[in-house]
């Protein structure tokens, strides 16, 4: 059975808030009986203590137990009723104080024929009370449970069997110990009214607990929708980018996870749109880039097939030429595409990158020469400079940037190559002078088919591919490359490797 996440998210808040409210009840209803049962324990303390006070009134009186074993209505009436007098004032309070015990709130005496079998009856406690206890009706009240012992712990009232199990309670006069109450064990609860109270409350919490209940499933309703209110919009939002609708965003005004997760949805949105936005500006670039050299190819070719240039060895030339920069142009593509792909294989070994730097300086000396440029190297230490990297993918990357610098730098100009190392890593920086590059444009420059002048011609300026294959080649080495306006008025190119390209020096003898 499939639910969906807001089914799930009300039925988990439905069962939280029911969870507590069964826990509150449970500790409601304790704490409750408890209490009651404290109150009831205390109560049953003080009748306890007041018929104790008569009994020992009664044992003062007489000095013996003997007037109170002959007459069983006396010992009614220190159950049910007050302190020693005649035992006829005593009956009558025995009697209202019984109707009082035994049947609360109803009217007119306790039928004769109950006192009569309390006075006459050899038995107590009477049995027809726990009869009563046993087929669970109000349980007998505590004055039925007592049983009276004299002091060599003889029965006065009770029987031998209830004993055992009696809690006892002895009566002392001038610290002496005349005797004991024994309460036989029963209901910790046994007015009609406590008993009354006490079901009436536990209904009440009952209601109480189906109504709040009641409100958390109506609370729940409006909180889980609420919740998955930003999930549903994120699944709409998902669909279009799904579909290819990259300018698809969430639009939720929230400050929590949900609010944050919105925010990761539209970054993502945002990088799949200049991601389609950049695959389609590439194309087109690449498309342009092919479509210039092979337009002259097929121009020159098409010239001699009709007459107007001559076919000769400068044709030729010419022809050779324009199919040697459109090589070029499609392996830098292919270049570009491998490095972007991680698929040019890096064979990483100690070298000394001084020598490297220097070896590839030397081999562009002629041109700068020729190109009327000053071609220098400086190194902060004489080294070693040994680090761990490709030395075939770094020649690449030095390549690059001198043909770009030959490329673009003014005749009479200089091309400034220094070499530092400190905690950070390795740092090669090329500077050359004028013309500089405008700020706006440094950030782009190492984007790939950007020129900063799109006017400028592949012969003069390149494909625009060199310092995006510049990038790739430092980050494959885990370093960093940024553009900077140069001192000399030019480019500056800062290349820095991280320190664990740095290969350990061999200790010197």
């Amino acid at each position: 059975m499939h639910l969906s996440v807001r089914i799930k998210l009300f039925l988990i808040l439905f069962a939280t808030g029911l969870l507590v409210i069964v826990s509150t009840q449970a500790f409601v209803h304790w704490s409750f009986q408890h209490g009651l049962e404290t109150m009831a324990a205390e109560r049953r303390a003080q009748r306890i203590e007041r018929i104790a006070e008569r009994l020992i009134g009664i044992y003062a009186n007489d000095g013996s137990w003997d007037r109170l074993r002959e007459n069983r209505r006396l010992w009614l009436a220190a159950l049910f009723g007050q302190g020693p007098r005649g035992i006829d004032d005593e009956a009558r309070e025995a009697e209202d104080q019984a109707r009082e015990r035994l049947h609360p709130g109803r009217r007119g005496p306790v039928p004769p024929w109950l006192l009569r079998r309390f006075a006459a009856s050899d038995e107590w406690p009477p049995k027809w009370a726990s009869m009563r206890h046993e087929h669970h009706d109000r349980p007998p009240p505590l004055e039925l449970r007592l049983m009276l012992l004299d002091a060599d712990g003889g029965i006065l009232y009770g029987r031998p069997e209830l004993l055992p199990g009696a809690e006892r309670h002895a009566l002392q006069l001038d610290e002496r110990t005349i005797g004991a109450l024994a309460l036989l064990p029963g209901a910790s609860i046994t007015e009609l009214a406590d008993l009354r109270f006490r079901e009436q409350q536990r209904g009440q919490l009952w209601l109480i607990a189906l109504a709040m209940a009641t409100f958390s499933a109506l609370l729940a309703i409006p909180l889980s929708s609420r919740l998955t209110r930003p999930v549903a919009a994120f699944q709409r939002t998902m669909r279009h980018l799904a579909d290819g609708d990259y300018s698809a965003r969430v639009h939720i005004a929230r400050k929590d996870e949900l609010g944050q997760l919105g925010d990761d949805l539209n970054a993502l949105a945002r990088a799949l749109q200049q991601t389609e936005q950049a695959r389609k500006r590439w194309v087109a670039d690449i498309s342009h880039e092919l479509r210039t050299p092979l337009a002259l190819l097929r121009a020159d070719i098409e010239a001699m097939q009709d007459g107007v240039r001559p076919l000769n060895g400068a044709a030729l030339g010419t022809l050779h030429a324009d199919a040697l920069r459109l090589g070029r142009l499609v392996d830098d593509l292919y270049e570009l595409s491998m490095t972007d792909l991680g698929a040019l294989s890096y064979r990483k070994q100690p070298l000394d990158i001084g020598a490297l730097l220097a070896k590839e300086l030397d081999a562009f000396r002629a041109q700068f020469e020729q190109a009327g440029l000053d071609l220098s190297l400086t190194h902060s230490d004489k080294g070693p400079w040994t680090i761990t990297a490709d030395d075939q993918r770094l020649s690449q990357l030095f390549r690059n940037l001198l043909r770009n610098s030959l490329a673009y730098t003014d005749r009479g100009g200089r091309l400034q190559v220094s070499l530092t190392r400190d905690t950070h890593g390795l740092h090669i920086v090329f500077e050359d002078s004028a013309p500089g590059v405008p700020p706006e444009a440094l950030d782009k420059l190492f984007e790939r088919l950007y020129r900063v002048e799109s006017s400028r011609s592949r012969a003069t300026g390149g494909a625009g591919l060199g310092l995006a294959i510049a990038r790739n080649i430092v980050h494959a080495h885990g370093g960093r490359i940024v553009a900077e306006p140069s001192p000399l008025g030019g480019l500056r190119i800062r290349i820095t490797l991280p320190p664990s390209t740095l290969a350990a020096e061999e200790p010197t003898s």
